[in-house]
């Protein structure tokens, strides 16, 4: 896993099922994140969750990185893992951390069904790919079907609320840090651009984390610090070596798509551990939503819109 030779096949003739298994390996790890933040939340701020859970993941993530003695990035590459690091190790945390001080984690999970669209466009505008018109489409209606599920989970159409707009946030930011995440895994590889992404990142968590224990010091019993350490270490490290193990064996178009299934489990584990109820509304808004993403990711590339960045 350490291997960056292994980080940097990225087209392989025909689908593999280790990349499926590693993929879905990384999706099973991040379909706890809503489900402990929830539970961490029950004795710690959000601002600490957000932001400590990177401290500690940076942690691990220098080791690692002097471990194996890895070269630093040159020029632009740290400009470019600044991207990284405020989409995926800053934005989604914090932001679903507040969210989800006030909605439950199954309605956190339906509007992060929209991820995997979001990705696909910001890979499209990205990599300045042609996709299909079916794409568009495909991509707008999730969206307004994500926005909508919001409104009705909300109180009623018009009434978006503030953690609403949080999540859709905390969507773009994943988004945009996983599409110039992925280009940069072709030049630094996959387990070392999320480990430099963190690094580069610790100084303003840590400063965050700070600012957090002085405003609200942590009061949590053993169930909340372990929710916690599942977040550092996991959510916010070993799960990405998983996910871009298998983005890296392939083929990323047919890998990628085994993120769908995440706010399903998100929904399952909710139910299970949490005992939130799931409603007519939850189920039917996550399958319309996890449908127009899907169609979304299957069209995300035309026939002729295969060059490389740049070309």
């Amino acid at each position: 896993m350490l291997d960056q030779s292994s980080a940097t096949r990225l087209s392989p003739p025909a689908l593999s099922r280790a990349g499926l298994g590693w993929g879905f390996l990384g999706v099973t790890a991040f379909s706890f994140t809503v489900i402990f933040t929830r539970v961490a939340l029950g004795g710690l701020s959000p601002l600490f969750i957000g932001a400590g859970r990177a401290v500690v993941a940076a942690a691990l993530a220098a080791a690692a990185l002097a471990l194996t003695r890895q070269p630093l990035p040159q020029g632009v590459q740290w400009i470019r893992l600044v991207v990284v690091a405020a989409g995926v190790v800053a934005g989604f945390p914090l932001l679903t951390s507040y969210a989800l001080t006030t909605v439950p984690a199954t309605h956190g999970a339906v509007v992060v069904a929209l991820l995997p669209a979001a990705t696909a466009v910001a890979a499209v505008l990205r990599c300045r790919e042609r996709p299909p018109l079916a794409f568009w489409t495909a991509a707008g209606l999730g969206a307004v079907g994500a926005v909508a599920f919001a409104m009705l989970h909300g109180g009623g159409m018009g009434q978006l609320g503030w953690p609403d707009l949080l999540l859709f946030g905390a969507v773009v930011a994943a988004a945009v840090g996983y599409a110039e995440g992925g280009l940069l895994a072709r030049e630094l590889g996959a387990w070392q651009t999320v480990s430099w992404a963190l690094v580069v990142a610790a100084p303003m968590m840590a400063a965050l984390t700070a600012a957090a224990v002085a405003d609200r010091p942590p009061h949590a019993g053993a169930v909340e610090w372990a929710a916690f350490g599942y977040l550092a270490a996991v959510s916010m490290f070993l799960g990405f070596f998983a996910w871009y193990r298998g983005l890296a064996i392939g083929p990323i178009a047919q890998v990628s798509q085994v993120q769908l299934v995440q706010p399903v489990l998100t929904i399952g584990w909710a139910a299970l551990l949490l005992h939130e109820d799931v409603t007519w509304v939850t189920v039917c808004g996550g399958a319309a939503v996890i449908a127009c993403a899907a169609f979304a990711v299957r069209m995300r590339r035309s026939p002729t819109a295969n060059a490389e960045p740049g070309t």
